[in-house]
């Protein structure tokens, strides 16, 4: 499925702030940074699959410098501890006493690099800091710092040396989508910025971590019509009742799409939720949650195509049914 381009509006004066900073540091990549901006505004988390190169790390950090926020980067590897992500008790013997020491996922925004290159109980230690914004670390729970965001990359599952995430896992997700390759003229204004010095490094703080606090605030209260709510229901069920997939996506990913749909609202300057938010997130909040049948994957059918299918199928809800 090619998804339909996207050339939103944002209306939101700081949250455009926010975009057109980053901006600065990644050419040509406006849907992605405002769809990690979504994931920002509204709790989730990001997975990015693609090759190395094509600036998944850059973006991450130009959000952070761009709100100022805390920044940590984990490099996943084979031999890569739960501990060495979450934390670890260290005993002091001047007083005689543990004292905790955080990992780097206690930061608020937190660079899984190539997640799928550890093992998978490694992996696992993400699974309380992706889902409730705590770890639990000797019996004790330590509540993480808002906002958090994790924003994890992976090289494709074909190459070699990486461990495929297991489905609990990527369900934690609210996005996967890629970033691709830059046009020709973006290229030349990638090299003409890096030239002297690369971006990054005078980017400056635009919003502060209470701004973004607030503006999720706003999030919660934007509202979602009952209509909207079915939509949402019945795109979900259909991927569990599509004759290709095997399971399909769970009830987890009913609430993230209704959530990602309200910081898209948002973000273009609405306090309610339309079709069109829900009908273009989809896509990148509902592909990686599903298991394609045996049969499907022999036919060289895709999670994407799959998607497509029943985003065309579902009816959309008329205007008069969604009120404002």
């Amino acid at each position: 499925m090619k998804i339909r381009s996207y050339q939103s509006l944002v209306e939101h004066g700081q949250v455009r702030t926010l975009i057109d900073n980053v901006e600065k540091v990644v050419v040509g990549k406006r849907r992605e940074v405002e769809l990690s901006v979504v994931a920002l505004l509204c709790g989730g988390h990001v997975l990015l699959e693609d090759v190395p190169g094509v600036g998944k790390t850059m973006m991450v950090r130009a959000i952070a410098k761009s709100i100022g926020a805390e920044f940590k980067r984990i490099q996943f590897t084979p031999d890569l501890l739960p501990s060495d992500v979450t934390g670890v008790s260290v005993f002091n013997q001047k007083d005689m006493e543990f004292h905790f020491r955080p990992g780097p996922v206690m930061s608020n925004i937190v660079l899984a690099d190539e997640i799928n290159r550890t093992s998978p109980k490694t992996q696992a230690a993400l699974l309380e800091a992706l889902e409730e914004g705590s770890v639990t670390v000797d019996g004790e729970t330590r509540t993480l710092q808002d906002p958090f965001l994790v924003m994890a990359t992976q090289n494709p599952i074909e190459y070699s040396g990486t461990y495929p995430l297991p489905e609990a896992q990527l369900d934690r997700f609210l996005f996967k989508f890629k970033i691709g390759y830059p046009t020709k003229t973006e290229e030349l204004d990638v090299l003409n910025r890096v030239e002297r010095q690369h971006p990054i490094e005078s980017l400056s703080e635009v919003l502060s971590l209470q701004d973004v606090v607030n503006i999720k605030k706003e999030v919660q209260q934007v509202k979602v019509h009952q209509s909207v709510k079915h939509y949402i229901i019945d795109l979900v069920t259909s991927t569990r009742l599509h004759h290709a997939v095997s399971l399909g996506a769970s009830p987890r990913a009913s609430i993230s799409l209704m959530k990602a749909a309200q910081a898209l609202a948002l973000m273009q300057g609405r306090n309610y939720t339309v079709p069109d938010d829900v009908k273009f997130l989809a896509p990148y909040v509902l592909q990686h949650r599903m298991i394609l049948t045996s049969d499907a994957k022999l036919s060289n059918q895709s999670n994407e195509r799959i998607v497509a299918d029943v985003i065309e199928q579902v009816r959309v809800p008329a205007g008069e049914e969604i009120g404002g």
